[in-house]
C-alpha cells in the first residue's frame, strides 16, 4: 500500500509542476504576439483637444505586443519627431495615467520608470483613444527627446 501512495503522491506533485509551468508560460509568453509596424494597432493616435477625435501622429521605430486574451496586454515603444510643446498644445493630456507592467522579455517598456517620470513631469501622458475597448483607454507617454510608450488601462467607466 505504501508504494502505491508514493506513486499517487509523485503523480500529483508531477502534475502540479507541469500545470504550474504551463500556466506560467501562457501568462508570460503564450498569449502575446508581436504587433507588426504596418498593422492598424501600430498606428499611434492622440485625441485632439479641438475635435475630441483621435488623430495620427508621426511615429518611428515602433515595437509592440498585444494579446487577444485581454485588451490590457497592449504595449508599444516608439519615437516621435514631434515636439512636446506642439503635442501639449494640440492633444489631450491624460491625468490618470498608470502604466501597466509588461512581460520581462519586452525590455523596451519599463512601467515603473514611465510611471515615475509621468509623476515628476519628465514625461507627459496623452489620451490616445477613449474606450478603444469598452472601459479601456489607450494612453501614450512622451518624453521631450521623442521617446514614447503606449499602453491600455481601465478607465472610470470600467465595470459600470
Amino acid at each position: 500500500m505504501a508504494v502505491r501512495g508514493r506513486y499517487v503522491g509523485g503523480f500529483l506533485v508531477f502534475s502540479a509542476l507541469i500545470t504550474g509551468a504551463a500556466v506560467y508560460y501562457l501568462q508570460v509568453y503564450g498569449y502575446y504576439h508581436a504587433v507588426d509596424a504596418a498593422a492598424p494597432a501600430a498606428e499611434v493616435r492622440l485625441t485632439a483637444i479641438e475635435t475630441g477625435a483621435p488623430e495620427p501622429i508621426l511615429a518611428e521605430d515602433f515595437q509592440g505586443i498585444d494579446a487577444d486574451s485581454s485588451p490590457l496586454r497592449y504595449r508599444g515603444c516608439f519615437r516621435t519627431p514631434m515636439s512636446l510643446a506642439l503635442l501639449t498644445e494640440t492633444f489631450t493630456v491624460y491625468d490618470k495615467a498608470t502604466p501597466l507592467t509588461a512581460p520581462g522579455w519586452f525590455s523596451c517598456f519599463d512601467a515603473a520608470r514611465i510611471g515615475a517620470d509621468i509623476e515628476t513631469g519628465t514625461a507627459v501622458a496623452f489620451l490616445s483613444e477613449h474606450d478603444i475597448h469598452p472601459g479601456v483607454d489607450r494612453v501614450v507617454a512622451i518624453y521631450p527627446d521623442g521617446r514614447a510608450y503606449a499602453w491600455q488601462q481601465l478607465n472610470d467607466e470600467a465595470g459600470k
